[in-house]
């Protein structure tokens, strides 16, 4: 499913799919300071909160309501904190090697 274009999702941030996820939940599209691109269910483990609000730093996010830190490569809380966020792959089709921040984010 093509989503969006690279550019539109801000660096260090996140662009929200609604209802993109099988459950009917959002599905959130995260982007890190070197354009690498992740995909999780837009609902932290703990609580439920909008990933996709929170703040992105490496290649984690903080959740907005009690900072949990996601992973997301992987989905999953780090330590101490435990439970994961449901990830999806992924892919940038970019059409031109080196032309990432034109490309096109598509889930796999």
């Amino acid at each position: 499913m093509r989503v969006c274009l690279i550019a539109e999702t801000p660096g260090l941030g996140a662009r929200v799919i609604e209802a993109a996820h099988a459950s009917g939940d959002n599905v959130a599209i995260f982007r890190t300071a070197d354009d690498r691109v992740f995909a999780l269910r837009d609902r932290c483990p703990h609580k439920g909160g909008p990933l996709s609000q929170g703040i992105v730093f490496g290649e984690s996010v903080a959740c907005p309501l009690h900072g949990w830190n996601i992973d997301l490569a992987s989905g999953c809380a780090h330590a101490p904190d435990r439970g994961c966020a449901q990830r999806m792959a992924v892919r940038v089709d970019t059409g031109t090697p080196g032309a990432v921040s034109f490309g096109l984010v598509v889930l796999a």
